[in-house]
């Protein structure tokens, strides 16, 4: 006689779209770290891009699902998505960012299921149409999960009615996110040992030393992926006037030779989806006002989207390109992070990026505006220095401090591993995530 294993809890995440922002990271990676022999995952998105992360998804054990849709036809997807969820028999709805969420509100108007909302920004800085759908809609869930103190309290504002209002569903928690340590740890050598927090993490992390040349060369290949290289390395050799070429791996070599780097030169990174409120063009400012007081310094960028060009162009113009280096969307940033000094950050708004917990798991310190959750990560001094959003000329300040001081530099990468080990950690986050779920399925 077999003994029946109990029922696993189907959760189906419901996101627009499946690009390299860290709301869409963030999936997979608690995927990893949740048990799955409770739970099991699906997600279901609407917007197709070229460079997304659905093969991620699927590495982690989530079975993805599409319907395509543009913005404003989501709102025609409620009786489809409806059908989906009744089909498929899921126990929790889990929506990210607000289009998703206000669809999946409607939906919850027509059929009983949990609804969890994560929201994953400060709602100031949406557009009109997400925002006031976000506002009048807002009400309708369960259990509204903000990744910041500064986020929880924009919707607490910003809500229509009191969210606590009697007769309504809706409760709002806190749940910082978080980085799986074990997984984000700096290169000290040409392989990278990893460690997960969970058997089946290696699917996706193991031997990333290795993993991210033959991934480069893949998606060279297939999805035709060029990066562009403003330094002098072996993989620029043969482009046209050294401003841009394909990533050849040359494994014989280190990641800072192949792109041009001296390997006693500091580098100031920062990985990150190039548009606005990321303030590139600010974070290049920065960065020539650094070369004039450090000109050995060079300049590492990771990511790609719309301010892509007017950021390039913004460096050639400047004169000072063979200082700096863009490598593209890259699906293994390890290697990236660990050849980084110092992560900087210029951004106008932010919720908690994901981003910048990762580089300081890889000890890199983190020099930064006061953003969003960014102030309630880093403290002043320790993990690295802080400034106003609108003070970010003092960040080439605190950058030239930190390259002039290599002790104290040191130290605060070693403090940052440690600050996300402690409060900031993907096993943290999972625990309270897997709390969440357990409560609303009790009403």
């Amino acid at each position: 006689m077999t003994e029946n294993k109990p029922k696993r809890i189907k959760v189906l995440h419901l996101i627009k779209s499946l690009g390299r922002g860290g709301a869409e990271k963030l999936i997979p990676e608690t995927a990893l770290v949740h048990d799955q022999s409770k739970f099991e995952f699906h997600c279901l998105y609407f917007y197709y891009q070229k460079n997304n992360i659905v093969d991620e998804l699927e590495a982690s054990g989530i079975i993805v699902h599409l319907i395509p849709s543009s913005n404003l036809g989501l709102f025609f997807q409620v009786k489809k998505v409806r059908d989906f969820i009744q089909k498929n028999g899921f126990d929790i709805l889990h929506a990210h960012l607000p289009w998703a969420g206000i669809l999946a509100r409607f939906v919850g108007k027509q059929i009983e299921i949990p609804i969890v909302y994560t929201e994953h920004n400060t709602w100031d800085r949406y557009n009109k149409v997400s925002y006031f759908g976000n506002r009048f809609t807002f009400k309708q869930q369960d259990i509204a999960i903000a990744v910041s103190n500064e986020v929880a309290l924009s919707m607490q504002l910003n809500s229509f009615f009191d969210p606590y209002q009697r007769g309504g569903r809706l409760k709002i928690k806190v749940i910082q996110n978080g980085v799986n340590t074990n997984v984000f740890r700096r290169m000290t050598s040409g392989r990278l040992e990893t460690r997960s927090e969970m058997p089946g993490a290696s699917i996706m992390y193991q031997g990333l030393s290795t993993q991210f040349e033959k991934s480069e060369t893949q998606e060279t290949r297939n999805e035709k992926l060029s990066s562009t290289w403003f330094g002098t390395g072996e993989a620029n050799r043969g482009s046209q006037e050294g401003l841009s070429g394909t990533l050849t791996p040359l494994s014989n070599l280190s990641l800072k030779t192949q792109l041009g780097i001296p390997e006693t030169a500091p580098v100031i990174g920062k990985v990150a989806v190039f548009r606005s409120q990321k303030r590139l063009w600010l974070w290049v400012e920065v960065a020539l006002a650094i070369l004039k007081e450090c000109p050995e310094t060079h300049f590492l960028l990771v990511g790609d989207g719309e301010w892509r060009d007017r950021i390039l162009d913004q460096i050639r113009r400047s004169g000072m390109q063979e200082h700096f280096h863009w490598v593209g969307v890259q699906k293994q940033v390890i290697p990236y992070l660990s050849i980084m000094d110092i992560y900087m950050s210029s951004s106008e708004f932010e919720g908690l990026p994901i981003a910048m917990l990762e580089a300081m798991s890889c000890e890199v310190p983190v020099v930064a505006t006061r953003a969003g959750g960014i102030g309630e990560v880093i403290q002043d001094g320790v993990q690295g220095y802080l400034t106003e959003i609108d003070e970010w000329k003092k960040l080439a300040d605190y950058c030239i401090l930190m390259i002039r001081d290599a002790d104290s530099r040191m130290k605060m990468a070693k403090s940052a591993r440690s600050r996300v080990i402690e409060k900031f950690s993907m096993r943290r986050m999972v625990s309270e995530l897997e709390e969440v779920y357990r409560e609303v399925l009790k009403k």
